[in-house]
C-alpha cells in the first residue's frame, strides 16, 4: 500500500510521520525548505506534560536538556504579587523550548526511521484524488509526483493543501500583537516564569502595561510586550526602549547586563478552517487552526491533532478505511478547538477592553489576572486540553459503567502499570502503539510477582474477554487510579483518551465499547456480545 503524504516539515508534520512510523506506516514528508531549520531564539513554544510526554516516547530521549522547565510562576500587578505557583511532581512544570531545537530533535529522531522518507525543496503545486489513493505533485529541483494512500497539510497558516481543496479558513485578524526579544541576562527571579500587568514605571494603559517573562536554558529570557491595538510600526528603537525600561524596573533603577540575541513581532490570528478532511486529504496544525491569544501556546493543539489522526490513519492503513473513524478526526479535534476559540472569545473583552461596570468592582483585577494566568498555565477553560465529550467514538449507554477521575475521552492519568512481560512501566509508555489498552485495577498486586496473580481470580476471564476484542489490545494492571474502585476495568484508546470505565469483567460491554472506539462495526467485525461472552466463559474454565 501506497504512504501517507505529509505537506510541512514543522513540529506538527514532523511529529505525526514518527507518529505513524511507530505504527508501522510509511510516509514521505514533503519540505519545501532545505532540511534544516534556522535558529530562532525568540520563537518559542511551551509544552504542557501530555505533550512533552508524546514528543519524548516518539523522539526516545528527553526534551528537558533542550529546553527549560520552570521552577514556578508569579502573577504581578503593579509592585505587588498576585499569584505564585511553585512546580513539583504534583504539579508538573511546563518545558519551555525553542522552536529550532524541538524540530531539530524531531529531525534527528526521523533519521533512524527506515519508514519515513523527507523529501527536501519539494514545494506542493498540485492534487489529485481517486477512490483508491491520492497524489502530490511537486516543484523544485526535484519536481516529481507522488502517490500516496492519504495526504495530511500541516504546512501552516497560508497552507498550499487547504487551498487547493477549496476549504474556507475564516476568523479574526490580528487578535493580539507582541513584540518579543531573547535576551542573556541575570533577572531577579531565577527560572520562573512572569507576567506583570501594569507595571509601575509604564502609566499608558493596560495594552502597553503586559509583560511575560519565560526563562530558557543558560540564562535566556524571551520576554513579551502586549502591543496596542493597530499596526503602528515595531521598530528597532521601541524594542530596545522596551528592553532596558524593563529591566530597570525589575532590577529597581540598575540596568542590568544584557546581550540581546533575538527580536520579533508576534502577530495572534483566530481563524478554522470549515473541512479537516475532503475524502483521503485532511488538515491538520495552523493549516486548520489558529489561535493564541491570552498565552495559550497554539502549536500544543497541532501536536495533538497530530496524535489523534496518528492512529485513526494507521487502522485505515492497515486495515481498510472506516469512513467513521476517519471523520471522528474532524469531529474531535475541531470540537476541542472551538471550545478554545470560544473561551477566547468569552475573555478578550473582560481582559482587554479596559473601563466600564468591571472596571470599579472589587476583586476584579485579580479574578483577571487569574484568567490570563490560566492560559498560560495550560489550565481552566482557556488551557485545560480539551476532552472528547460530544466524540462520535463514545459508545453508547453500557449497564456496566462505572465513574473514574477521569471523564470519558479526556486524557487519561499517567499511573504505573504491570506490563504483560511482567514490567512496571507509566500508563503513557505504552500509547502510540496502535494497540488499544485495558487497565485493570488491582490494589496489592504491585507487591507479588505477575506469575502469581496473572492466573487468578478475575484475571483469565479477563484475559479471554481481552483477547476477544475486534482489535489488538494490551492488558495492564494497576494498584491504583483516581476514583477507581478495586476491579474496575478502563479501557483506553492509542491516543491515550479515556474509552469507558467498567465496573468489573463486563466481556459484552467492553466489546461493545472497543467497537464504537474504533468507529463502529464494520463486515469483518462482526462477533456478537454471544461471542465475546463465549470466549470469557472459556477462559474461566
Amino acid at each position: 500500500m501506497d504512504p501517507v503524504i505529509i505537506t510541512g516539515a514543522g513540529p506538527v508534520g514532523l511529529t505525526l510521520a514518527l507518529a505513524l512510523a511507530r505504527q508501522e506506516v510509511p510516509c514521505v514528508v514533503l519540505d519545501e525548505g532545505p532540511g534544516k531549520d534556522e535558529a530562532r531564539p525568540a520563537r518559542t513554544v511551551v509544552l504542557r506534560e501530555d505533550t512533552v510526554a508524546l514528543l519524548e516516547r516518539l523522539t526516545g530521549a528527553p526534551l528537558t536538556g533542550l529546553g527549560s522547565r520552570w521552577a514556578g510562576w508569579r502573577s504581578m500587578r503593579r509592585k505587588q504579587v498576585i499569584r505564585e505557583v511553585e512546580f513539583g511532581d504534583t504539579d508538573p512544570a511546563p518545558l519551555h523550548i525553542a522552536q529550532h531545537e524541538l524540530t531539530g530533535a524531531l529531525r534527528t529522531a526521523l533519521t533512524r526511521e527506515s519508514l519515513v522518507k523527507v523529501a527536501v525543496d519539494s514545494r506542493l503545486d498540485g492534487i489529485e484524488q481517486e477512490s483508491s489513493g491520492v497524489a502530490a505533485h511537486t516543484r523544485g529541483p526535484s519536481g516529481t509526483w507522488w502517490r500516496g494512500s492519504y495526504l495530511v497539510g500541516c504546512d501552516g497558516p497560508r497552507s498550499t493543501v487547504r487551498k487547493l481543496q477549496d476549504i474556507r479558513f475564516p476568523g479574526r485578524t490580528a487578535v493580539e500583537r507582541y513584540a518579543v526579544a531573547t535576551l542573556r541576562t541575570e533577572l531577579p527571579w531565577a527560572d520562573e516564569a512572569l507576567l506583570h500587568r501594569t507595571p509601575p514605571w509604564r502609566t499608558s494603559g493596560p495594552s502597553a502595561g503586559e509583560i511575560v517573562g519565560r526563562p530558557l536554558p543558560d540564562g535566556v529570557w524571551r520576554l513579551d510586550w502586549l502591543l496596542p491595538p493597530g499596526k503602528d510600526l515595531v521598530t528597532p528603537e521601541l524594542l530596545v526602549n522596551r528592553v532596558r525600561e524593563t529591566l530597570t524596573g525589575w532590577a529597581e533603577g540598575v540596568t542590568p547586563a544584557y546581550e540581546l540575541l533575538d527580536t520579533g513581532v508576534h502577530t495572534v490570528h483566530h481563524r478554522l478552517a470549515r473541512r479537516w478532511r475532503v475524502g483521503r486529504v485532511f488538515l491538520a496544525g495552523d493549516a486548520a487552526h489558529l489561535l493564541g491569544a491570552l498565552g495559550t501556546q497554539g502549536l500544543e493543539e497541532g501536536l495533538r491533532d497530530a496524535d489523534n489522526l496518528a492512529w485513526k490513519l494507521a487502522l485505515a492503513w492497515h486495515h481498510g478505511p472506516r469512513d467513521s473513524l476517519l471523520d471522528s478526526y474532524q469531529g474531535e479535534r475541531r470540537s476541542a478547538i472551538v471550545a478554545r476559540l470560544r473561551a477566547a472569545d468569552q475573555v478578550l473583552p473582560l481582559l482587554r477592553g479596559g473601563g466600564g461596570l468591571r472596571s470599579y468592582v472589587p476583586g476584579s483585577s485579580r479574578g483577571n489576572d487569574t484568567l490570563l494566568a490560566d492560559g498560560h498555565l495550560g489550565r481552566g477553560a482557556l488551557g485545560t486540553p480539551g476532552a472528547y465529550a460530544g466524540s462520535p467514538l463514545t459508545p453508547g449507554p453500557l449497564a456496566g459503567e462505572a465513574t473514574v477521575g477521569t471523564p470519558p475521552g479526556a486524557p487519561v492519568t499517567d499511573v504505573r502499570v504491570t506490563a504483560e512481560d511482567g514490567t512496571f512501566v507509566r500508563l503513557r509508555d505504552r500509547l502510540g502503539r496502535g494497540a488499544l489498552l485495558v487497565v485493570l485495577i488491582a490494589p496489592g498486586t504491585g507487591v507479588w510477582e505477575r506469575k502469581h496473580w496473572v492466573t487468578a481470580g478475575i484475571m483469565p476471564r479477563l484475559a479471554a474477554a481481552v483477547t476477544a476484542l475486534p482489535h489488538h489490545a494490551e492488558l495492564l494492571v494497576a494498584e491504583a487510579y483516581p476514583g477507581a474502585a478495586a476491579h474496575t476495568v478502563l479501557l483506553v484508546r492509542p491516543d491515550g483518551r479515556l474509552v469507558t470505565a467498567l465496573s468489573g469483567v463486563r466481556p459484552a460491554d467492553l466489546y461493545a465499547a472497543a467497537e464504537a472506539a474504533l468507529g463502529g462495526a464494520t463486515a469483518a467485525a462482526t462477533a456478537t456480545e454471544e461471542d465475546a461472552e463465549a470466549g470469557a466463559a472459556a477462559g474461566s474454565r
